[in-house]
């Protein structure tokens, strides 16, 4: 791979290596991009087996279709007579990574539903999610803490290590990544039913990241095109970035038929977060870890690193608002390997002024403008979720990830029109083919409706936007 003397040196795995047990889980490639680099560990070694039998125990509904421990809300009771502090099971295996991340989700899991137990009873009874338990038992605390630091991950739920990325398994092994052949290894509510909306939410997200190794392979061979000034290698480069991002829009619209709008809200308690949450009013206190309350975001989809991908390609300018300071804080809630990409592919396209050398050239413009707008359609349908999924279900003002639910996602979507907007005027609205002219009429048309309908829920909601 090409680089410059000024960037920082980054290497993107052509070979993923998925015996290698000393190598973290999330490694980049152009096989599997951001997806781990073999496939998620499902058992873990005999002395965690306490720890499967609650987790086994756990979901409303089991795996053989009996209520579980969060149905009868006796989780919590069950933790503190059952579980036994595993800690040293785990610096016994310390060195296998990809084990640590098992560990790492499974733990995680068992968290937030006991943090989040006594919300989900209150939903159940119509009442406000009120208050989680504000202390994580030591049993779980001290664990979750070590293998997080040895995964490289937050003690708390992520979503690419812990709720989506490393919670998938085959059902038969040499059908592959087909959908239909995805199941949940864990889940909260009836998401071990591949048919359930829980596991459509979560497994829907692996069908979208399954499709990014050629996005990934498309930016590093337009960086490396950009930096040799090879016009022809540079367009071949953004023509893969728009298909691979064309396959992953088309997946996500999938979304709407596999996890339906009114399942959401009930499983969704059990992914909040403690940042910004009503439920820990003072964050939460990981006994035997630390005196002070800890903080941490809860898992989101905007943690995926797809988008934040295409943003740094492309150097979408975002503004300077609080709401793009959460942006920015987000990428900290990815696998370690994945923000240093991340970081890479910024630094590197914008020390090669990729989008100016893009804009030279008509034909790089046309593929550049594709590509914005490939960002333009993954933003819009996030935020029609949202409103489908979220908005229209329940009074509930911040997102999973501790963002507020009317403002956030609009804040980037905007960022996107407007960057739209400045390339086809720059380029005298022409000269870019009948194809462009049809995506700039409707991002046009987007961007006003986009501004009514965010004007419309700050007014239901009593949100002042210039306040957020």
């Amino acid at each position: 791979m090409g680089s410059i003397a000024t960037a920082p040196p980054f290497t993107v795995l052509r070979d993923t290596k998925p015996e290698d047990t000393t190598m973290p889980a999330f490694m980049v490639s152009t096989t599997r991009g951001f997806l781990p680099r073999q496939e998620p560990i499902i058992q873990l070694p005999a002395e965690f087996d306490a720890l499967e039998s609650i987790l086994t125990r756990m979901p409303i509904k089991t795996l053989d279709g009996m209520p579980g421990l969060l149905a009868t809300f006796t989780l919590g009771e069950t933790v503190l007579k059952e579980l036994p502090d595993l800690t040293s099971a785990i610096n016994k295996y310390k060195d296998n990574l990809p084990l640590m991340n098992a560990i790492y989700r499974d733990y995680s899991f068992l968290a937030s539903a006991y943090l989040l137990e006594p919300c989900h009873e209150r939903y159940l009874k119509g009442e406000g999610y009120g208050l989680g338990r504000q202390t994580l038992p030591a049993v779980i605390a001290l664990p979750i803490s070590r293998c997080a630091e040895l995964a490289g991950f937050k003690p708390f739920m992520e979503y690419a290590g812990s709720y989506a990325l490393f919670n998938y398994r085959l059902e038969d092994p040499n059908k592959g990544l087909e959908y239909d052949n995805l199941r949940l290894i864990r889940a909260f509510e009836h998401g071990l039913d591949p048919k359930s909306s829980e596991a459509g939410f979560v497994l829907v997200h692996v069908d979208m990241v399954q499709n990014s190794g050629p996005l990934v392979d498309g930016v590093v061979s337009a960086l490396d095109a950009c930096e040799s000034n090879d016009r022809e290698a540079f367009n071949v480069g953004m023509e893969k970035v728009v298909t691979s991002m064309t396959k992953v829009n088309k997946v996500m619209d999938g979304m709407w038929g596999k996890s339906k709008p009114g399942d959401y809200i009930s499983f969704r308690t059990f992914i909040f977060g403690i940042t910004s949450q009503s439920m820990f009013p003072h964050g939460v206190v990981y006994e035997g870890v630390s005196e002070e309350p800890m903080s941490f975001r809860g898992e989101s989809g905007a943690n995926d690193s797809m988008i934040p991908l295409c943003d740094n390609l492309l150097q979408i300018a975002m503004p300077d608002t609080p709401l793009t300071a959460i942006l920015q804080d987000f990428r900290s809630y990815r696998p370690g390997n994945h923000r240093e990409f991340l970081e890479y592919v910024r630094s590197r396209s914008t020390l090669l002024s990729l989008r100016s050398y893009a804009l030279q050239d008509p034909t790089s413009t046309a593929f550049y403008l594709q590509a914005l707008d490939q960002v333009r359609d993954f933003r819009w349908r996030h935020w029609t979720f949202t409103r489908e999924y979220i908005l229209k279900k329940t009074a509930h003002p911040v997102a999973t990830g501790g963002s507020p639910i009317v403002t956030w996602l609009p804040n980037q979507l905007q960022a996107v029109l407007n960057a739209m907007v400045d390339v086809w005027e720059g380029n005298g609205k022409q000269g870019l083919g009948k194809k462009c002219e049809e995506i700039m009429e409707f991002a046009i048309q987007q961007k006003e409706t986009l501004t009514k309908e965010v004007q419309k829920y700050c007014e239901e909601r009593n949100v002042d936007v210039k306040k957020v």
